[in-house]
């Protein structure tokens, strides 16, 4: 079923003149124009995915072009049948009553008595029904605006002519092969933006990263010029804060310069890049270190000392990896560290390591959290062990002096492994990592890293 959005005319209004005097209606019949929209004929955009990221994109584009109803349509497919347990309901309520504008637009559209009943256990709420109000379930605390919903799959994508990835890497695959039954009919292939950072390694015939682009790919058919990336440092409830923040949208020179024209917003800055797969591996990549530097926060009581050491260590070791994965590698430090910076700070992967060192999470517990979906560093740290643990891709050791794996000159990834696949050792084998008196200098990994022909073209499906 697909949601009604309620038109708040006070804040639209508001919106609508802000987003008028910012060219968004020329924005939008630019793109328009490029996919042969005529009168009358809708730009249909949905996203797939209901998480955090997926479900602020949506919210982005809702409150920029919703308003332009005979233009545009926007929707967001999530699975039903997902309930918000009683606690959560709790929360929800007390968030509710602390934002007036949100309370008053539940009562104007009848749907304030549902969340009362929730806190009593009186009712069970459903997470595609809390969205369609303006609630992610990975999100309670930031509402959004309503939202066009959809729970059937293939209503959601038969006909739309831009799709946004907002699913977790692990689910990527699986979505969209049963997405490209429902497209079997298309005349034209439809546009589709990534917003998934994550990967898979895969051994055979080589060994290789898969990315999601590489799987929504593989899945459909569809041309890779249609297929692009976006991600950026930043955390999804800031930006829908208006947060001042920035992304790039990595892919094809046909859409990515006016896909990054049409997500521009004041608060939200969008650049583009050609190097589409690459900028995705950083996004995954990040992730790892993350929950390691999580993991040392909190064992560490915070300290900025333990701290700092993790981070030269760790950043050390995505510089050696970055050199085996691209050609021009200085290229993407910036971007690179930057989201680095932003995950660790806020970030749901830095949270999760925390909670491990804790004790209030275990690995056993899986990496689909409560309250804030999937942590994809821990499957990323399986894929980037397990590729780099390759012996095809042996680097010179620079003390034994005889080639090893790479894996072998990276004790952080290999300690996360241990600690997240393996689960042979607890939490505290990660400050032993770094307090380690034979690991090298990390500047001595960054040297041997620039001084040698690292590149493994093949690491990436290049020739």
């Amino acid at each position: 079923m697909v949601g009604s959005v309620e038109r708040d005319h006070g804040s639209l209004h508001c919106n609508g003149s802000i987003h008028n005097s910012n060219g968004a209606e020329k924005r939008l019949d630019e793109l328009r124009g490029l996919l042969g929209k005529s009168n009358g004929d809708l730009l249909k955009i949905v996203g797939i995915g209901a998480g955090a990221w997926g479900s602020v994109f949506a919210a982005l584009l809702q409150d920029a072009y919703g308003h332009f109803r005979e233009k545009v349509q926007i929707r967001i497919w999530r699975r039903a049948g997902r309930s918000v347990d009683r606690s959560t309901a709790e929360h929800l309520f007390e968030v509710i009553n602390s934002r007036e504008d949100v309370l008053r637009r539940l009562i104007r559209r009848c749907a304030y008595l549902k969340y009362v009943e929730a806190r009593l256990g009186d009712r069970t709420l459903y997470a595609d029904e809390i969205l369609r109000d303006g609630f992610c379930l990975n999100m309670i605390d930031t509402p959004l605006c309503p939202l066009k919903v959809v729970t059937n799959l293939q209503e959601a994508v038969w006909d739309a002519d831009i799709v946004v990835n907002g699913l977790p890497s692990t689910e990527t695959r699986e979505v969209f092969e049963e997405i490209n039954r429902y497209w079997k009919e298309r005349i034209t292939a439809p546009i589709i933006i990534s917003l998934a950072k994550g990967i898979e390694a895969a051994l055979d015939p080589v060994p290789r990263i898969v990315t999601p682009t590489q799987m929504i790919r593989c899945a459909t058919g569809v041309p890779i010029e249609n297929i692009l990336y976006l991600g950026g440092p930043n955390i999804a409830s800031e930006i829908y804060d208006k947060e001042y923040a920035n992304a790039r949208i990595c892919g094809s020179d046909k859409w990515r310069k006016p896909l990054a024209t049409f997500l521009r917003q004041p608060h939200f800055i969008v650049w583009d890049n050609s190097d589409l797969v690459t900028h995705e591996v950083m996004g995954g990549l990040k992730n790892v270190y993350a929950i390691g530097a999580g993991m040392v926060a909190a064992l560490t009581n915070e300290s900025a000392t333990s701290k700092s050491v993790y981070f030269a260590h760790c950043t050390s070791e995505m510089i050696f990896i970055t050199h085996l994965l691209a050609e021009q590698p200085e290229k993407l430090a910036g971007p690179l560290l930057a989201d680095t910076y932003v995950t660790l700070l806020k970030g749901r992967n830095a949270w999760y390591g925390q909670m491990l060192a804790k004790g209030e999470l275990s690995p056993d517990m899986g990496d689909s959290i409560k309250g804030k979906g999937m942590i994809q560093g821990v499957s990323a740290v399986d894929a980037f062990y397990e590729l780099l643990s390759q012996p095809s891709l042996s680097v010179l050791h620079p003390e034994e002096n005889k080639p090893v794996a790479p894996v072998e000159l990276c004790p952080i990834l290999k300690t996360l492994h241990r600690i997240l696949i393996k689960r042979e050792v607890s939490t505290q084998a990660i400050l032993q990592a770094l307090r380690d008196e034979t690991m090298n200098d990390p500047r001595e990994r960054i040297e041997i890293a620039q001084s040698h022909a690292f590149y493994r073209p093949s690491l990436l499906g290049q020739p």
